[in-house]
């Protein structure tokens, strides 16, 4: 566990944590709550963003860890580090609504390409935006993710992965080199 300069606490996730794990990233990204913040996908998909089973599969997984961040006692963000061979992968990220636009997430961010780096001597960092996101997108791109023209297909008729409003999701792989 390591504390921060600005008050918030670095650590893996438990299965203690999965309950609050899985109500902050609905609430970053689904149904009204998410509206307060930024990066709502209220918009383009209806229905769970995730659930306890997914959020369980990522604390359990060998190669994965769930960064949980805390600042007072409260988890207030997260997100999923895998480890791929040279590279890693970055998901699962959600800031709390409340505590959006305070640059907390360049702060979480750049904690999770250091343990990257440092515990695994990853190269890169991948991820994967749903490629109508552009205000997301551009916010990876000023912290230096590149887009690479990479598509997947969004998960139609998997509503462990949300409802779609639209059918034109796909998922954009972005990279960034670890110096």
């Amino acid at each position: 566990m390591e504390t921060a300069a600005n008050g918030l606490t670095f650590r893996d996730a438990v299965d203690s944590d999965v309950d609050a794990l899985v109500a902050l990233i609905e609430s970053a990204y689904r149904g009204d709550s998410s509206r307060t913040g930024w990066t709502t996908e209220a918009d383009i998909l209806q229905g769970q963003r995730t659930d306890p089973e997914g959020v369980r599969a990522v604390i359990k997984s060998p190669d994965s860890r769930l960064l949980t961040v805390e600042r007072d006692g409260r988890v207030v963000a997260c997100c999923q580090l895998e480890h791929r061979d040279d590279h890693a992968y970055f998901g699962m990220f959600a800031v709390s609504p409340d505590l959006q636009g305070d640059g907390l997430g360049k702060v979480i961010m750049a904690e999770a390409e250091r343990t990257v780096r440092e515990e695994w001597g990853a190269t890169e960092m991948h991820m994967t935006v749903i490629s109508v996101r552009n205000d997301l997108i551009a916010w990876y791109e000023r912290r230096g993710y590149r887009r690479t023209g990479r598509m997947s297909p969004f998960p139609y008729g998997d509503e462990r992965f949300g409802i779609p409003l639209r059918d034109d999701l796909q998922f954009e792989l972005l990279v960034k080199e670890l110096g």
